[in-house]
């Protein structure tokens, strides 16, 4: 795997951090100072369209800005208060040392000021737990809608689109990137008001105690800014390199035990180990580095706004000594400058979290951008007692504009007829069958099921007319039952049976633990390739369609079961329409008609025995089968 190929790699299975933003680990304390930052193409489109979601919600983003304003301003007012009780009792111990008539803590004004303290911060408690518990089901409601709309727009993309893209790229789009949104939603929305609150609030606060001290609170401001962007600017290298050797690490995992197998059959293990290890030594410079350098963010800001309450402090005491400010004060503006601080960092760190937020929305609009497969026509009806009659008209068809594949075909292929497609890998045999089911549209000339033109039939009402058996299996996380039965709603367990003992699959079942009610993992590794070849043959016989499509289905069992699967296949083709794209043409011999494809034309056509009688490409080719074989008998 080359290095490109290895970063890309990584991409896809880059763990999502905090906030949903893709890097695994917080990159130090500041949770995301530093690290690379994912921009959109178009910031404000993308924002438009996403607040298209927000519009059914606007009552409740009102309410929850409403909560995260009160919560905020409850919280503004504590330190306040509580300085004030500072202050009470400063000021009775002061007089009771001053022994002054009457002198004494009045400890009634002190509990008043408690509870009204508690007071705000209950009410500071209940009022961001009721705009979190809003914002989260709106956030949720909001992404339901989302991944609602990407599953009914994958329904309706034609197979190009699936054709051109890897299946980790479109499931990232439904997970990551609306996860991404989700988590937005959920957290940085509110967080931003409450910082935007708490900042002009806590500014406010403090101008009510002393413009002075609030002056010298925002000229330390600078100086933590200067210093987190030096730093940043400096991690940001290191968290580029962690990235980039991340990559390529993954992509050596990723060969060294996808392919184990040949790892060991050529003894290259070591190899593979001082491969690793290299790597690994990089990226773990990378990475130290980075942590390093990002984890002196806080320190720093933390000596300089240190460095700050300092200064508040010693002019804070030299304002107390004249009778300026009261000791009280001096607290709550301590907490204030605290408070302040605070908000700032999270509204710089929410900024990258909204870029990335914006970029995994874009490519979600992305794909519901994507040009969808041609809607049925108006009036589009169903052939609900298909007899099978099929026919290409003059089709031309090619995957990309000025680029045919198919040039001028035209086939008839009355009911009952077996037709076997066959020709060399990229002769258009695949797509006559793509073309038939309707995966591709064709580019001209007309395809009739019956009679009918197929573009004047609903998809479904088509498709249900074909069974297909493909050499690539597909079983669905299940049990053995649901997935013989999934061509065929409502039948009964009587009729699975027959359909698994036609396929003779019904044997290898009932020997397992569980028989029919076995559970098959998501990629059904936990019975053999012929097995789910069976599987699908299977339900194949249960669909009982009008018209059989078979791609070389009997490619991946042994050869004993090949040959009772060929003699169920011989009941099943009975009475029915059957196109067979075969590989091995002595499974093919009793074709009624044998269509031979080159570079998407039909070059030749006929029985087997008038095609071998005519000593051209399809005799060539089945000779060449046989004459490979018996060479390596010779040899053996």
């Amino acid at each position: 795997m080359s290095q490109d190929r290895r970063e890309r790699a990584s991409e896809q299975r880059r763990p999502i951090g905090p906030m949903g933003r893709p890097g695994g680990s917080h990159g130090g304390p500041m949770g995301g100072f530093g690290r690379p930052v994912e921009k959109p193409k178009d910031f404000k489109g993308t924002l438009k369209r996403l607040v298209k979601y927000f519009k059914p919600y606007t009552w409740g983003f009102i309410i929850v800005g409403f909560f995260a304003i009160a919560s905020t301003i409850f919280s503004i007012f504590s330190p306040k208060v509580m300085g004030q009780a500072t202050t009470e009792l400063f000021n009775g111990l002061i007089a009771k040392m001053q022994h002054l008539p009457g002198a004494g803590v009045n400890f009634d004004a002190i509990l008043s000021i408690l509870i009204t303290l508690a007071v705000l911060y209950i009410g500071a408690s209940v009022m961001s737990y009721v705009q979190q518990y809003i914002m989260a089901g709106i956030s949720q409601k909001i992404v339901r809608k989302m991944r609602n709309d990407i599953n009914d727009k994958l329904t309706k993309l034609p197979l190009k689109y699936y054709d051109g893209r890897t299946h980790g790229e479109i499931l990232s789009r439904i997970t990551n990137d609306v996860d991404i949104v989700s988590s937005t939603l959920q957290q940085g929305l509110t967080q931003i008001i409450s910082s935007v609150a708490t900042i002009i609030g806590v500014v406010i606060m403090m101008l009510t105690i002393s413009p002075l001290l609030t002056l010298i609170v925002i000229a330390v401001l600078p100086l933590s800014a200067i210093a987190t962007a030096l730093i940043a600017k400096r991690s940001q290298k290191q968290f580029a390199g962690q990235q980039k050797t991340l990559g390529i690490l993954n992509g050596i995992v990723e060969e060294s035990y996808g392919g184990h197998n040949i790892v060991k059959a050529f003894g290259k293990e070591r190899d593979n180990i001082e491969k690793f290890d290299k790597t690994n030594k990089r990226l773990f410079g990378y990475s130290w580095r980075a942590q390093f350098v990002s984890g002196m963010i806080w320190p720093i800001v933390s000596f300089v706004s240190n460095l700050g309450y300092v200064a508040i402090c010693v002019a804070g005491g030299i304002m107390m000594t004249q009778r300026a400010i009261q000791i009280g004060d001096i607290q709550a503006f301590i907490q204030y400058a605290r408070m302040f601080t605070q908000p700032i960092m999270q509204t710089a760190n929410i900024a990258n979290i909204l870029q990335s937020t914006i970029a995994g929305a874009e490519r979600v609009f992305e794909l519901l951008d994507e040009k969808e497969e041609m809607p049925d026509s108006k009036g589009a009806g169903d052939l609900p007692l298909a007899r099978g009659d099929v026919a290409f008209q003059h089709v031309r068809f090619g995957y990309t504009e000025g680029e045919p594949l198919i040039h001028d075909l035209s086939i008839a292929v009355k009911k009952g007829q077996t037709v076997a497609i066959v020709g060399p890998t990229g002769a258009g045999k695949t797509t006559l069958v793509n073309l038939l089911m309707r995966f591709y549209e064709i580019k001209g000339g007309r395809i009739t099921v019956d009679g009918r033109d197929i573009r004047d039939l609903r998809r479904d009402g088509l498709r249900s007319v074909f069974g297909m058996v493909l050499q690539d299996t597909w079983l669905f996380n299940g049990t053995i039952r649901d997935n013989i039965a999934y061509g065929c709603e409502g039948a009964t367990d009587e009729q699975v049976y027959r359909a698994a003992q036609a396929a003779h699959a019904d044997h290898f079942i009932r020997t397992l633990p569980q028989g029919y009610d076995t559970v098959l993992n998501e990629e059904a590794s936990n019975i053999s390739q012929g097995q789910k070849q069976l599987l699908t043959i299977a339900r194949a016989v249960l669909a009982d369609p009008a018209v059989l499509i078979l791609d070389e289905a009997t490619s991946s069992v042994d050869t004993r079961t090949e040959v009772l699967i060929q003699e169920a296949m011989k009941k099943l083709m009975r009475g029915r329409t059957s196109f067979v794209i075969a590989h091995r043409l002595s499974t093919i011999r009793g074709a009624d008609r044998i269509l031979v494809m080159n570079e998407g034309d039909i070059i030749e056509q006929g029985t087997h025995k008038e095609l071998l009688e005519k000593g051209g490409f399809y005799a060539e080719l089945y000779n060449s089968q046989f004459t490979g074989s018996f060479a390596d008998e010779k040899a053996v």
